[in-house]
């Protein structure tokens, strides 16, 4: 087979790891999933809000440790663990009494979080590595599956909790299974390519020149040494606790201003089509653009988001309440995208899954500012309070935004 011919199957696997993405970001239809803990069993926000974030620093964790797994045994193996510790984590949680939250704690946060991490960072970094050449649109194509699985299995989920044949509980087993058995395919079908491939060289415009891509290759001991990683870490954690937050109590805020159930979940897969819009936008204006203009770009986005989110809730508009919610997820969407392309255009592709799997740990210091975001609500009984902390939090990133240069 010709290295050309070579060349052509990345898009193939391109697809795939798409298809594969789309599985794993159902994890992120909390809004859907906890509902029959809420309703059933009759569990606080502050517990279903503590899992998710639990699932979300586990789902770091589970990236990080994925990296170093896929570096000693490859993509194979380490993508049929992941899918033997989703399939386990929820089916298990499908069987689960009202007795105790702890459980669902280790079955959905502990288990579930950590085999879709590992998968998320497996699929990410073996797909990007076809593509050095355009490394925004091949992050924001992933990404985008991940975001639109609210959308697409969220509903359909949904629609399996109120049937009477199937339930809750049935729904969550089937589900264990269907994302295990997709990541083992995955797992028998993506490859890192081979050192004899030769990739088109990337396009480089005027408005990137002064930050040409991979200068150097960093370690991660010299990526977390850097300063500008700090900073471009935090900036990213306030971004993204924006949306983290809103994901987090998206059709619980729609219900306040007087949607009716049905509309509020179809809203919640709203969100999750910006959210996957987001993410490949974001992709194709930071290979067009460069890195200043689509941080820039998302950052007011954010603060117009957060920012018309309150006013919805202050003036109690539906409408208002559905444009600010596609805007988060706009937002929301740029920022792993961002994340990805950011790690790998400022620090190098040799150790891009360990550094790419650190830097997303501004998922944990995110999914922390959204429980005390809940926290907020249940205390004041208003969104009011939250969405002016995050409006805060999102001016002031704005503020790092500025002080990032490519070390």
């Amino acid at each position: 087979m010709t290295a050309k011919s070579n060349l052509n199957k990345r898009w193939f696997y391109l697809v795939s790891g798409m298809f594969t993405m789309l599985f794993s970001g159902v994890l992120y239809a909390w809004s859907i999933l906890k509902i029959p803990f809420k309703n059933e069993f009759n569990w606080s926000d502050s517990i279903l809000a503590f899992n998710f974030t639990l699932t979300m620093c586990f789902f770091c964790l589970g990236a990080f440790f994925g990296s170093l797994i896929c570096k000693k045994i490859g993509p194979k193996i380490t993508l049929v663990i992941a899918g033997l510790l989703v399939g386990v984590g929820f089916v298990s949680t499908g069987l689960l009494n009202r007795e105790t939250p702890y459980l669902l704690y280790l079955t959905y946060a502990v288990l579930a979080g950590t085999g879709i991490g590992i998968s998320y960072n497996v699929v990410v970094s073996t797909v990007n590595s076809w593509f050095p050449d355009k490394k925004g649109l091949s992050s924001g194509c992933l990404m985008m599956g991940f975001g639109v699985s609210t959308l697409l299995l969220g509903n359909i989920i949904s629609s399996l909790f109120e049937n009477a044949n199937v339930g809750w509980s049935k729904a969550y087993i089937l589900l264990g299974i269907v994302v295990a058995v997709v990541l083992v395919m995955a797992g028998l079908v993506l490859r890192k390519p081979s050192a004899d491939i030769k990739f088109p060289a990337p396009k480089t415009k005027k408005s990137t020149k002064k930050e040409a891509f991979e200068t150097k290759d960093f370690s991660t001991k010299e990526m977390l040494k850097s300063f500008t990683f700090w900073r471009a870490f935090i900036f990213m954690a306030l971004i993204t606790a924006v949306g983290n937050s809103v994901i987090s109590f998206a059709r619980d805020l729609v219900l306040s201003v007087d949607a009716t159930p049905a509309l509020a979940t179809t809203l919640v897969g709203v969100l999750a089509v910006f959210n996957g819009v987001g993410r490949i936008l974001t992709g194709a204006v930071y290979d067009s653009l460069g890195r200043k203009i689509t941080m820039l770009a998302s950052n007011i986005l954010t603060i117009f988001a957060a920012g018309l989110t309150l006013v919805a809730v202050l003036i109690h508009s539906l409408p208002l309440c559905i444009v600010a919610l596609c805007l988060t997820g706009l937002s929301y969407g740029s920022c792993p995208t961002m994340t990805s392309a950011f790690t790998a255009s400022f620090y190098g592709t040799k150790y891009f899954p360990t550094n790419y799997s650190l830097t997303n740990f501004n998922l944990i210091i995110a999914s922390f500012i959204a429980t005390f975001s809940n926290s907020l609500l249940i205390s004041t009984g208003s969104y009011t309070a939250p969405f002016i902390m995050l409006l805060v939090l999102a001016v002031g990133a704005l503020g790092l935004n500025f002080t990032i240069k490519k070390p």
